[in-house]
């Protein structure tokens, strides 16, 4: 079997093999629960660097592949950018408000505390205001959607998080001691972002030069490929060994809290593809623009909690289930974009 033939495989069923990871990851922090521990343990203001490690392998072969011409261009274009902030500025925070509200205070009060349920609402919200800044890569690429665009938008968001996480969720708790991590903002958009950023400018430059525009479409790029997808599986991994206590420990109460963060992201996806079809965007600005609205930095929201209600906390709790619908729930929005990308010719 040829090479494609073999990373169509691969692709065809890469959500099994998602779960599949998700169930070892969870498996290995039960049956090894001190290497989780040692893994855990390394971190730099609440970054983990094995994560950052891994992330880099992840967001690298993606990054080495952007023509960053395109970015440029992408910058010069306003229609995408504007929508995408308004989409995850004045529209997402509100509206995950609205559905934490709506399922922990109504649907499903009958089974929560008061206090459980104000717990679990304010992780929502801290998720909501946390718009991711490097996932989003991965789920631009594999959506084909236009990296320049997601790129561009990256670099934004992650300057607007350093401007208005701390008013908006101070707004959104109704709490006034609202303590931001900036290190853990600053530390992870560098890591995530920064690092692979520049090392795929300088590869790439490097590589077109010696090596030649063939050399790098038909053998280079496929394998980047190929190490992409494989760190993606390993980071899950080693996220859920280091969470798989806490999901075992609470099935119920997870399966409550994710289902106002499935409605949020569902909804929050199809507002920004229908807004970018009524304005007449490409489907290559398109897709991003859905995805980066739909999907979470949900390190920073994790951070956030245990400052300020404990690492053990029902908000803590509620964050790390934005983890845990993550990666699935956003290849399944990576496929419903490709399957109709026709709408937008």
């Amino acid at each position: 079997m040829s090479d494609e033939k073999d990373l169509a495989f691969f692709e065809k069923y890469l959500t099994l093999w998602i779960f599949l990871c998700i169930g070892i990851g969870i498996a290995l922090g039960e049956v090894f629960p001190q290497i989780a521990v040692q893994i855990d343990s390394m971190q730099v203001y609440h970054v983990s660097i094995p994560i950052a490690i891994l992330l880099f392998f992840m967001i690298y072969p993606i990054m080495v592949q952007i023509d960053f011409k395109q970015v440029v261009k992408a910058g010069k274009t306003p229609k995408p950018v504007l929508t995408t902030l308004f989409v995850n500025w004045a529209v997402k925070p509100f509206t995950m408000l609205f559905f934490a509200w709506l399922f922990m205070s109504h649907v499903f009060a009958p089974y929560l505390t008061e206090a459980q349920a104000s717990q679990y609402i304010a992780g929502m919200i801290l998720l909501g205001v946390a718009p991711c800044t490097a996932m989003v890569l991965v789920w631009g690429y594999l959506a084909k959607g236009n990296q320049g665009h997601t790129l561009v938008m990256v670099a934004i968001n992650s300057l607007m998080m350093l401007f208005l996480y701390a008013p908006l969720a101070r707004l959104l708790l109704g709490m006034s001691n609202i303590i931001v991590p900036w290190e853990t903002i600053l530390l992870s958009v560098s890591l995530y972002v920064g690092v692979p950023l520049v090392a795929g400018y300088i590869s790439r430059i490097y590589l077109l030069k010696n090596k030649g525009s063939d050399w790098f479409k038909d053998k280079f790029s496929p394998a980047m490929h190929n190490i992409s997808i494989t760190a993606l599986l390993i980071t899950l991994i080693t996220l859920f060994s280091l969470q798989g206590k806490v999901i075992l420990d609470n099935p119920l109460v997870i399966a409550m809290i994710a289902v106002p963060l499935l409605v949020q992201v569902f909804f929050i996806f199809f507002l920004g593809y229908g807004i970018s079809k009524a304005i007449g965007l490409s489907y290559e600005d398109a897709a991003p623009t859905a995805l980066i609205g739909a999907s979470n930095h949900f390190e920073v929201a994790i951070a956030v909690a245990a400052m300020l209600f404990g690492i053990n906390s029902g908000a803590a709790l509620a964050t790390v289930v934005g983890v845990l619908i993550e990666v699935p729930v956003m290849l399944g929005l990576v496929k419903i974009s490709l399957r109709t990308r026709h709408f937008f010719k």
